[in-house]
């Protein structure tokens, strides 16, 4: 496994407890999750970097068929706790799912882990994955790559996208962008379709 991100999912094991009580509050999301919902024309959706998962459960009682994927086994502890039977152990990179057995996936705060190497092939397994759906990414603004110092021995590595590079990106793994925008200038929040 690529180091950085064996050394974000080690960090997102050792701090799963810390970072929920951090970013329990959902609201900076909720905007692009509407968003989300309103471009979804099925029922199918997969919470890819689903961590604890909140949004898992958000989408289950909404009436979603829902599964949440994450490589961190504290995260899907958590995530199955609030959606039980609905989460796996799977790298986002090569999901092992069928094509074309999603509506929607939502990865939210996760794609910006994946190694700018291998961000073109993983965006075009997304594509995949959908019937003909949508898909919402929210990654960190900027270029490079940074890592974490919010927690104690933060490791985690975050690749992150000039809005340019991401539509560009987008573009190449044939999702078509619907709407990209700044939220707090931190954050690139992006919904195309496939």
């Amino acid at each position: 496994m690529d180091p950085d991100l064996q050394a974000t999912i080690d960090t997102y094991d050792a701090i799963a407890a810390k970072y929920e009580s951090r970013h329990v509050d959902r609201t900076a999301i909720a905007a692009l999750l509407e968003r989300f919902l309103d471009n979804c024309d099925g029922n199918r959706i997969l919470d890819v970097g689903c961590g604890p998962g909140w949004e898992t459960e958000t989408f289950d009682r909404r009436g979603y068929d829902v599964i949440g994927i994450d490589l961190s086994k504290s995260f899907l502890a958590s995530a199955n706790d609030r959606v039980p039977g609905h989460v796996a152990r799977m790298d986002m990179r090569t999901p092992g799912l069928s094509n074309g057995s999603f509506d929607g996936i939502w990865a939210c705060a996760s794609f910006l882990h994946v190694p700018r190497g291998d961000a073109r092939k993983t965006l075009e397994a997304f594509g995949r994955l959908l019937d003909t759906g949508t898909i919402a990414l929210a990654v960190k603004l900027g270029e490079g790559k940074t890592v974490g110092d919010t927690y104690e021995n933060d490791q985690r590595v975050f690749t992150r996208y000039t809005e340019p590079e991401l539509c560009s990106l987008l573009e190449g793994a044939s999702i078509s962008i619907t709407n990209c925008t700044t939220h707090d200038g931190e954050w690139l929040q992006c919904i195309g379709s496939v």
